[in-house]
């Protein structure tokens, strides 16, 4: 009975019991076709011209001194098609570019398990490219290429129809978007650095239930997108310095039951724009110095704007419509100017935070050069006491006299 048990213990140790360790010599190509499922393939510093490395079978790909893996700006660098693969440690640079092709640095096609991480991506036209693949791993990774125009560059982190994958900790900028989500679901990005890219820090379409949460996204052309989603979990992240005729914090357009918690807009010309969103909770925001704070569209429904701060804003809040079917309750705001009589925090009168001439300055951006002039103010009191354009219902009824500890 004892050595039935020691046969079938030995049966089910893993393959790593008789892994090896396989270091190149020459080429890491060559080297790869000799290795086997839980091989270790070493490569050694040096610079590396593969004509574009195919990864068939269950390895760890580590460099060491970081070598660099050169596409001579003509082929794909690695391409990936088995599952259980690392890569790591290495400089990937000058993939090929395509009209037609995406081609990339590191590309994974219906995989699963893979983890990437701690590699330098350059010049590339998609950075690290994730096609029907699950439960993958993307970490610690920079990628900077040379993008200056939408049409002549690829993304940075792209993930088309994926499941269970973790993009964590990565640095992307200089590409299209610096992060690409169509059709991904239940998904985690934290913790990246997205900038200076030529369109968006992330672009996120049709992906639901999905989770990102402490990544910095500035200076890109329009911040970040997210649409045609639901279940979208958005928390503490920073979007600043995101300007520009057409730029925003973040775009939120047909989403549904999702939050935008903890997180801080600042130096946008638009801190939120929201557009056909119904049933999303912002709270404990902190909206400063942005051009307008919030742009909500009359098409937006049920919506829970609460417990956040207004602070230096040009304009507070914008709409296109009379008709406001959104609560905006206990709210700090900067420019409130009404009195807490029973003390309890709280203002006695409500706060309408739309002005007619943040309304007037949206369709006429012209009219901007009168800003801060006497007839403008005039025309704002006037119509606070008697409100006749902007819409009624978007009020604050409970307005905090205070800043919120956020």
């Amino acid at each position: 009975m004892e050595r039935a048990i020691s046969i079938i213990l030995l049966w089910l140790l893993p393959l790593q019991a008789w892994a090896s360790v396989l270091t190149v010599k020459g080429s890491v190509k060559a080297t790869l076709q000799q290795a086997v499922a839980g091989d270790t393939v070493v490569v050694p510093a040096g610079v590396y011209y593969e004509k574009g490395l195919v990864i068939d079978k269950a390895i760890y790909l580590k460099g060491v001194g970081r070598p660099v893996l050169d596409g001579e700006s003509k082929y794909e660098v690695i391409l990936i098609l088995s599952s259980h693969v690392t890569v790591e440690g290495f400089v990937i640079r000058r993939s090929g570019f395509s009209d037609w092709k995406d081609l990339a640095g590191i590309k994974l096609g219906n995989v699963k398990h893979v983890t990437v991480k701690n590699n330098v991506l350059e010049e590339t036209f998609f950075g690290i490219y994730c096609q029907q693949s699950d439960s993958c791993v993307i970490t610690g990774n920079t990628l900077k290429s040379n993008a200056s125009q939408r049409i002549q560059s690829g993304n940075g982190i792209h993930c088309w129809h994926c499941d269970g994958m973790q993009l964590i900790g990565n640095t992307v900028t200089q590409h299209r978007d610096g992060i690409y989500f169509e059709f991904v679901t239940n998904s985690l990005i934290k913790g990246n650095h997205s900038f200076k890219n030529v369109r968006y820090g992330l672009h996120f379409m049709f992906s639901h239930n999905d989770h990102y949460e402490d990544n910095i996204f500035e200076h890109n052309e329009a911040g970040v997108s997210v649409m045609f989603s639901h279940g979208v979990d958005m928390k503490r992240n920073t979007f600043a310095g995101n300007q520009g005729g057409g730029a925003y914090g973040i775009l939120l357009k047909e989403i549904t039951d999702s939050k935008m918690e903890k997180s801080h807009f600042e130096d946008n010309t638009v801190g939120i724009y929201m557009e056909g969103t119904t049933r999303v909770q912002v709270t404990d925001n902190v909206f400063k110095t942005n051009g307008w704070a919030m742009k909500v569209q009359a098409s937006c429904a049920e919506n829970k704007i609460t417990h956040n701060n207004f602070v230096g804003n040009t304009f507070d809040v914008a709409t296109n419509g009379s008709l406001v079917l959104n609560n905006f309750d206990n709210n700090y705001w900067d420019k409130y100017e009404g009195y807490d009589l029973n003390r309890d925090g709280k203002g006695d009168v409500p706060y309408h935070p739309v002005s007619l001439y943040a309304m007037v300055a949206d369709k006429n951006p012209a009219v901007m050069m009168l800003f801060h002039s006497f007839m403008v103010s005039l025309l704002d009191r006037t119509e606070k006491v008697m409100p006749g354009i902007t819409p009624v219902n978007l009020v604050d009824r409970a307005p905090f006299m205070k800043p919120l500890s956020l």
